[in-house]
C-alpha cells in the first residue's frame, strides 16, 4: 500500500507528528474549552432540533472527534449547529412528533443520509459542486434562518403559548394576540442571559461568554422563583439528561424513510459542506493553513454518519466552536478529539445538573445564535454592489421564511445561476480600430471622431461564445450586415474569448460561409490554445480557413488588406492603416 493511499485513508497521520507533550497540553486545554462551551449550545440546538436536550451533546462527542480526526483543518471544530438544527426541525415535524422515538430515529437517519452524500462527493473529488452555490444565496439562506430562530424563540421568550412546529407567519400571529399574556419574570430571564453574553463579549472577549451567559439565567431564574414562587413566574426548566454516552443504533434505511428523506438530505449536505467549507477557509487564513476541501468532504461525510449510527442530527463545522478553538491555543486536531472524550466525561457527571436549566436562558442562548447569522454588513454591501445579486439574496431570505428550507436553497441556487447564465450570454461586443494617433496603432473603439475602414470591420468578442450566448452573437453579425453591407470582411479579436462549445464553433463556421458567399471572409485573431484546439477538432476551423486564423494583429491586417478591393481603397481618404499610405488615391481629374 503507497504512502498516498495511506495518507488518504487514514489522514490524521499527517498531522500526527506534530503532536508532543507541549501540543498535548494545549491541545487538552482548547478542548476544555471547547467542551464547556458546547454545554448550552448543544442543549439549545437540540431544543431547536425538535429533540431532547442530550442529543444535542451526543452530536457534539463522536461526531466531533471523527470530523478532527478526517477533516483536513487543524482547528476547525464540528458538531450541532444552528442552521443545521432548523433545518432538521422544518424538515422532520411534518413528518413525525419533535421528540418523540420516530422522530428522534428519522433525525440520526437524515444525518447518516447526509453524511453518505457528503462521503460520495468527497471520494469522488466533486467538492468544485459548492462553488455553484453563490455567496448571496448563502448569505440570504442564513439571513432568513437566523430570523426563523429568533421567530420561533418568542414563545419561550415571553411565555406566550406557541405549539411546536408552528409557521412562520402563525407564530407571529400567535404572539401579536397573546401579547397581554407575556409572563415578565420569563422575558428578564431571557433578557439577563442576552444581556450577560453581550456584556462578556464587549468587555471580556475571551471569557466563554455563552456558558457565563447561561449561568447567568440560572441565577435569574433562581432568584425570581424564591422571590415570587415559581406557580407564579412560569418559568420552566429543561427535563434532566440521562448520565449515559451516546447510544449506538443502525439507522432506519427502508424504502419509505429513504422516499422521505432523500431530497432534504442533499439539501442538509449542501447547507453544511458550504458552511464547513467556509468556516475552514476562515480559519485557514488566521493560521496560514491549506484546506483540502474534498478531505474536508469526506471529514463532514463520516462525521454525519457517526452522528446517524450514535443517536445524532445533521452537523456540520462550526463557527462558535472553530474560532474560540483557535484562541484557546489549539495546535491539532488532537484539540477536537479532547473536546469530545470530556465532554463525554462531563455528561456521565454532571448530566442531572441540566434540569436546572431554565427554558427562557435556553432561548436567550438561540437567538444570540440566530442573530449571529444575520451578516447585516455583508447585506448591505451586496444590495449596493448589485441589483441582480441582491435580489438573489433577498429572494432566498424569504424562500427561507416562508417554503421548506431545502426548496429555499435549491430557489437561491436555481437564481443564481439563472443570474449569471443571463449575464454571460450577453458577451460584450465593440467596434474597434487603429488609433492613428498612436504610434502602434493600437486598437482602441470607435468614436464619433473615428472612421472605419469602409471594407473591414474589426470587432472584439468578450466573452464566451457558448449555447446561452450563440444568439446574442448571431443577432449582432446579422445587424452588422445589415447595416455595414459594404464591410463584407470581419476580423473578430478573440482573446477575451475563453470558451465556445459545439454551439458557437456552428456559430462561426456559418458565419465565415456567408461572409464568403458576400464576396468577403471571417478572420479570427488571438485564439486562445484551448479554443483553437477545439475549433480544430471539428469542421470549424476547416471551414473558416486555417490562413485566417492570426496571432499577430500586424500580420492580420496586412494579410486581409491584400483582400479588399483597390479602387474602393482608392477612393476612402480616411487612411485607416499603415498599408493604406502605400495606395495611390484617385486624382480629382
Amino acid at each position: 500500500m503507497n504512502r498516498l493511499l495511506i495518507n488518504r485513508l487514514f489522514p490524521f497521520l499527517r498531522w500526527w507528528p506534530l503532536v508532543n507533550a507541549h501540543s498535548l497540553r494545549a491541545d487538552l486545554v482548547a478542548g476544555l474549552v471547547g467542551a464547556l462551551m458546547v454545554l448550552p449550545q448543544g442543549i439549545a440546538f437540540a431544543t431547536l432540533a425538535g429533540l431532547p436536550p442530550a442529543y444535542g451533546l451526543y452530536c457534539a462527542i463522536v461526531p466531533t472527534i471523527v470530523a478532527g480526526l478526517y477533516g483536513s483543518s487543524m482547528h476547525t471544530v464540528s458538531g450541532p449547529t444552528n442552521a443545521l438544527s432548523l433545518m432538521t426541525f422544518a424538515a422532520l415535524a411534518p413528518l413525525a412528533t419533535p421528540g418523540s422515538t420516530d422522530y428522534v430515529e428519522m433525525a440520526a437517519t437524515l444525518a447518516f443520509l447526509a453524511g453518505l452524500c457528503m462521503l460520495a462527493l468527497g471520494v469522488l473529488r466533486l467538492g468544485l459542486l459548492v462553488n455553484f452555490i453563490s455567496q448571496p444565496v448563502i448569505v440570504g439562506f442564513t439571513a432568513g434562518a437566523g430570523i426563523l430562530i429568533l421567530v420561533s424563540q418568542l414563545g419561550p421568550l415571553t411565555g406566550i403559548a406557541v405549539p411546536q412546529g408552528t409557521s412562520f407567519v402563525r407564530t407571529l400571529v400567535l404572539v401579536a394576540r397573546g401579547l397581554h399574556e407575556t409572563m415578565p419574570a420569563v422575558v428578564a430571564v431571557a433578557l439577563v442571559t442576552i444581556g450577560v453574553n453581550w456584556a462578556v463579549r464587549r468587555w471580556r472577549p475571551r471569557w466563554p461568554s455563552i456558558v457565563l451567559a447561561m449561568l447567568a439565567g440560572v441565577a435569574a431564574a433562581i432568584v425570581l422563583d424564591l422571590m415570587f414562587g415559581a406557580g407564579r413566574t412560569g418559568i420552566t426548566m429543561l427535563d434532566p439528561i440521562p448520565r449515559r454516552l451516546p447510544p449506538f443504533a443502525w439507522p432506519h434505511l427502508d424504502p419509505g424513510a429513504l422516499g422521505q428523506l432523500s431530497g432534504v438530505a442533499v439539501a442538509v449536505a449542501i447547507v453544511s459542506l458550504t458552511q464547513s467549507i467556509s468556516i475552514a477557509k476562515a480559519i485557514a487564513l488566521r493560521s496560514g493553513q491549506r484546506i483540502d476541501g474534498n478531505q474536508e468532504f469526506i471529514g463532514q461525510g463520516l462525521s454525519n454518519m457517526a452522528a446517524g449510527l450514535f443517536s445524532g442530527f445533521p452537523t456540520s463545522a462550526s463557527v462558535n466552536r472553530s474560532g474560540p478553538n483557535l484562541e484557546a491555543g489549539a495546535v491539532t486536531p488532537m484539540a477536537a478529539v479532547f473536546a469530545g472524550l470530556l465532554l463525554a466525561a462531563i455528561v456521565l457527571v454532571f448530566a442531572p445538573l441540566v434540569a436546572w436549566l431554565p427554558l427562557p436562558a435556553v432561548a436567550g442562548v438561540l437567538c444570540l445564535a440566530g442573530w449571529s447569522l444575520i451578516d447585516l454588513t455583508r447585506i448591505r454591501a451586496t444590495l449596493r454592489m448589485s441589483r441582480g445579486e441582491g435580489g438573489v439574496l433577498l429572494l432566498t431570505m424569504f424562500a427561507t421564511l416562508v417554503m421548506r428550507l431545502e426548496v429555499a436553497v435549491l430557489a437561491g441556487v436555481v437564481t443564481s445561476l439563472v443570474l449569471y447564465l443571463n449575464r454571460t450570454s450577453r458577451p460584450t461586443m465593440r467596434s474597434l480600430v487603429p488609433d492613428d494617433r498612436s504610434p502602434e496603432r493600437t486598437l482602441v473603439p470607435v468614436e464619433a471622431d473615428r472612421r472605419e475602414c469602409p471594407q473591414l470591420k474589426i470587432l472584439s468578442v468578450e466573452g464566451s461564445i457558448y449555447f446561452g450566448a450563440v444568439n446574442h452573437v448571431a443577432t449582432h453579425f446579422d445587424t452588422l450586415r445589415e447595416f455595414s453591407p459594404d464591410q463584407k470582411h470581419l476580423l473578430l479579436i478573440a482573446r477575451n474569448v475563453n470558451f465556445v462549445d459545439v454551439a458557437g464553433a456552428d456559430l462561426l463556421a456559418s458565419e465565415a460561409k456567408r461572409r464568403v458567399a458576400d464576396g468577403g471572409a471571417l478572420y479570427l485573431y488571438g485564439l486562445r490554445p484551448q479554443v483553437e484546439s477545439f475549433l480544430a477538432r471539428g469542421d470549424a476551423l476547416g471551414t473558416i480557413g486555417a490562413r485566417r486564423v492570426f496571432t499577430s494583429k500586424s500580420v492580420a491586417i496586412a494579410d486581409i488588406f491584400t483582400r479588399l478591393d483597390p479602387e474602393i481603397c482608392r477612393r476612402c481618404t480616411a487612411r485607416i492603416f499603415y498599408e493604406c499610405q502605400q495606395v495611390e488615391p484617385l486624382s480629382d481629374e
